[in-house]
């Protein structure tokens, strides 16, 4: 069973990875997944500067997942250069760096800083957070998308993957955009906006009001994304949103997904890309393919 697949110009063993901002830099994960077995890993988000992130509560759990205002908390691409990509390239994975901005040209130069860089294996722009200050202004706009896209191909070439917002009205406008602009990859989907309220103290319970949520709520949704997108581009869709099972990976395949990332479900059960790693080749055989690809995009019309 081939379990290889191919998001443009990035190449990776197998379609299972984790999501940034789900599994830390990894080592907080060593002693509970077999790290060399996944497809990829996604460090969490860096950005130019440190940054403290937002006031707790910063996570509210829900009855179908999780609520998160993080606001990307992290020591910044110097401290990640110089502390964290090193144990990162040692795994013999691929390691797929996400990096966010608050303007074009602080990701055109944070892409300019990782090219070449020994362990890197592909950028995934996150464009979609939902929780900082301009954190979706260029996944909200075909043309922005477009263009931070191109210029960040433009300082690398190094294989680019763009994480887009759900919280839009047509998410196949912007994939259009990250694919003009020469996306090797696009990721669907981030959190979804919401919010959580203690009505006695008529207060909200994230300390920045409104968080992404994540999880199995948002699946329907992600699945929904993943098909609209993959009729309207030609790019390689990672899927990404409630995904825990054997079969919600396998769904994402058949909608168009061509890799998934797992995420929340690393918070609940850690070794659940270990359980869905195993359980591919038998999914694939019951498909009736021999490749990953050969599942891709197959759902068939009800009309």
């Amino acid at each position: 069973m081939d379990l290889s697949v191919q998001l443009g110009r990035l190449r990776l063993p197998n379609p299972i990875l984790v999501a940034s901002g789900t599994f830390g830099y990894a080592r907080e994960m060593a002693g509970l997944v077999d790290l060399g077995r996944l497809g990829g890993i996604v460090p969490k988000t860096i950005t130019q500067e440190p940054r403290t992130g937002n006031p707790p509560w910063r996570t509210v759990e829900t009855a179908a997942g999780m609520l998160n205002s993080i606001g990307l908390d992290n020591d910044g691409i110097e401290a990640f250069v110089a502390h964290h990509l090193p144990y990162l390239a040692s795994l013999g994975v691929p390691i797929i760096v996400s990096i966010a901005g608050r303007t074009q040209e602080e990701f055109v130069r944070m892409t300019g800083r990782l090219a070449g860089l020994t362990g890197i294996a592909a950028l995934e722009l996150n464009i979609s957070c939902p929780n900082v200050s301009g954190g979706v202004d260029f996944g909200t706009d075909a043309g922005s998308c477009e263009r931070l896209v191109a210029g960040c191909r433009s300082a690398t070439a190094t294989p680019i993957i763009a994480k887009l917002t759900p919280n839009v009205t047509s998410i196949a406008a912007i994939a259009k955009g990250a694919e003009a602009g020469g996306a090797d990859a696009i990721s669907l989907i981030n959190t979804c906006l919401g919010m959580a309220i203690d009505w006695r103290k008529r207060r909200p319970l994230l300390g920045n009001v409104l968080g992404g949520l994540s999880g199995p709520a948002i699946k329907p949704i992600a699945l929904r994304a993943v098909y609209q997108v993959a009729q309207a581009v030609k790019t390689p869709l990672v899927g990404i949103g409630g995904i825990s099972t054997i079969d919600d990976v396998m769904e994402f395949f058949v909608a168009g997904a061509s890799a998934v990332q797992l995420g929340t479900v690393n918070f609940y059960n850690p070794k659940a890309s270990m359980e869905v790693l195993e359980a591919l080749p038998g999914a694939l055989a019951e498909a009736g393919v021999k490749c990953t690809a050969d599942v891709v995009g197959t759902l068939l019309s009800n009309r």
